[in-house]
């Protein structure tokens, strides 16, 4: 198995999601709740929906105009956090953040995310990287209240 701290690796998980991000496509179907998402860094504008029911994240989905690591990374989060109840997803967007701003990286939890080990090494890309799970907190905290 090929190190996390191998660069090609890493390299490779952010431009699979990039080139054939997962849920890439917004849709009109009731029930979605939608926030969209600019960066005041960057380009980077998308647009984050979730359909969240009795405490569960049903689906997310995302589109816009955004860079290989922000769109990498949306995709990576709408693969993990679907399927899961608030509690858990909250537990696992902090450990992300946790992993982004603190360089506390948990490869147990977020093995699906390790395309971001690195991402604190260019303060502009830790915006990048959390743009579209800022967004899914905004549409959880709406969905809570």
């Amino acid at each position: 198995m090929r190190s996390l701290d191998d660069p090609m690796l890493l390299r490779e998980i952010i431009m699979d999601h990039y080139e054939y991000p997962r849920n890439h496509e917004l849709t009109d179907e009731a029930g979605y709740k939608r926030v969209n998402m600019d960066s005041e860094t960057c380009i980077d504008n998308i647009d984050v929906q979730a359909k969240i029911e009795n405490g569960i994240i049903e689906d997310i989905r995302f589109d816009g105009e955004a860079c290989a690591i922000c769109t990498a990374s949306t995709s990576i989060m709408s693969e993990l956090l679907a399927g899961k109840n608030l509690k858990d997803a909250r537990y696992i967007i902090e450990q992300y953040m946790n992993m982004i701003y603190e360089k506390d990286y948990d490869e147990e939890v977020l093995e699906e995310a390790i395309a971001f080990k690195n991402t604190h090494k260019q303060a502009n890309r830790i915006k990048c990287a959390t743009l579209g799970w800022n967004g899914l907190i905004k549409l959880i905290e709406e969905s809570e209240e």
